[in-house]
């Protein structure tokens, strides 16, 4: 992820509104037992952390068998981990390959990087796989890109384990979570989304307050802040950005952003204003300043979308609906403007029009799993019921977890195989 381009976040309001014991080899063996959590860290991640060590146990090379097998560069007085894909009761050192090591040893060091014997598992990885950990970051942007989340994080936490001190994990797994949120955000996971743009905000906030600056973070982060809306503070990382960086590519992006923050109101009061009552549900204080903003910027675009998503909110649709009419002409090819369009229209018994609108949303963002469920819900309205479970099945196979496209399928009667059932369990 950070060596790659990423698609700069809209800057929109969102549509909706966290003792080490070793044994002898050949003995009964101990597993390793969580630390405790920090006070800083989620139970999620703490379950996480659990899970990923239960595979976990330490043997020491300990007796003249174990050691007849001794693996190169193995220290036999401390305790090694090893990953068992099975449980077993006792170790057998024909058992203990260099690959069992590794994998034992960089699991540790994803969730306990300071562990007492650390630095001499490092010492090992680096001395038998110098490149690991170029190999581990390549592996775990690869990981992210398939959303294969899970593993993603625990490779990229194993390169940061591996290198402590390295930026580059850090911000991978900032950008990790990030995607993830966003994923789930599609999916009106909100309560889910929130926890992972929590994780994304922690991990940033780590990196802007280390005391030797690392450009990229500031990039990243500030496109973070613009997803959340926080203009002033995306200013101020493009701004710094801007003065550290030799990346002049990026430099030239983040000036351009910059101009278009200020040209398009971004960074006035009254939008913020507007943004903020409208998502605390103070929808007409929103729509009072919205249109205070378009009176003063009446050619910019997100004006008229605050307007039609307020109204949106409040049920008034044909006000809802020139709203975003007069986004569009002024000229918003954003997916949410086209999406909530289709939600006013379809409401205003235009089904054609929202299918139209739906569809050109899905043409700007084709994974949007939202805006293939909505999609459902119109052919299911028109009488499709066949084309409505299609795009039900094809919302799931982008996220097999989405609770409202199982939902449908269960209206519709439709029973899931034991693949998409266990998925989303």
């Amino acid at each position: 992820m950070i060596d790659r381009s990423r698609r700069e976040p809209g800057m929109k309001p969102p549509l909706r509104g966290k003792n080490r014991s070793g044994s002898e080899a050949g003995t009964e063996s101990s597993r390793s037992a969580p630390a405790d959590a920090a006070g800083t860290e989620s139970e999620t991640f703490e379950s996480r952390k659990s899970k990923a060590l239960s595979s976990i146990v330490y043997i020491k090379f300990e007796g003249q068998k174990a050691q007849s097998r001794l693996p190169a560069g193995i220290d036999p007085s401390i305790p090694y981990p090893i990953q068992l894909q099975t449980p077993v009761k006792k170790i057998d050192p024909s058992q203990i390959t260099e690959e069992s090591l590794l994998t034992g040893m960089l699991r540790v060091l994803a969730w306990e990087p300071d562990n007492p014997h650390a630095e001499r598992y490092r010492d090992y990885i680096s001395a038998i796989r110098p490149m690991l950990y170029e190999e581990l970051i390549a592996a775990g942007v690869q990981k992210a890109e398939e959303q294969d989340w899970v593993v993603a994080e625990e490779i990229f936490l194993a390169a940061s384990g591996l290198r402590p001190g390295r930026p580059e994990p850090v911000v991978n797994l900032a950008l990790m979570h990030e995607a993830h949120a966003q994923q789930l955000a599609q999916a009106e996971r909100e309560e889910e989304a929130e926890q992972e743009d929590e994780a994304a905000f922690k991990y940033y906030q780590h990196l802007l307050n280390a005391a030797q600056r690392f450009p990229p973070a500031y990039y990243h982060a500030a496109f973070f802040f613009l997803r959340k809306h926080n203009y002033d503070r995306a200013v101020a990382l493009l701004t710094t950005y801007i003065g550290m960086s030799d990346d002049e590519h990026r430099k030239e992006r983040a000036k351009t952003i910059l101009d278009k923050l200020k040209s398009m109101g971004y960074l006035d009061t009254l939008f913020k204003e507007a943004y903020d009552f409208i998502q605390m549900g103070e929808e007409e204080k929103g729509l009072a300043r919205a249109r205070e903003f378009v009176q003063k910027y009446p050619d910019v675009w997100n004006g008229w979308f605050l307007i039609g998503w307020a109204n949106r909110r409040l049920g008034r649709w044909e006000e809802g609906a020139k709203a975003f009419t007069a986004a569009i002409d002024k000229g918003a090819q954003d997916a949410d403007v086209f999406n909530e369009f289709a939600i006013c229209r379809m409401e205003m018994g235009d089904l054609a029009g929202a299918r139209s609108s739906l569809e050109h949303a899905l043409r700007l963002e084709p994974e949007n799993v939202k805006i293939i469920v909505n999609l459902g819900a119109l052919a299911f309205r028109q009488g499709n019921r066949t084309e409505a479970e299609g795009f039900f099945r094809t919302a799931i196979e982008f996220d097999p977890s989405d609770r409202i496209a199982h939902e449908w399928l269960k209206r519709l009667g439709v029973e899931l195989d034991n693949e998409s059932r266990n998925s989303d369990e």
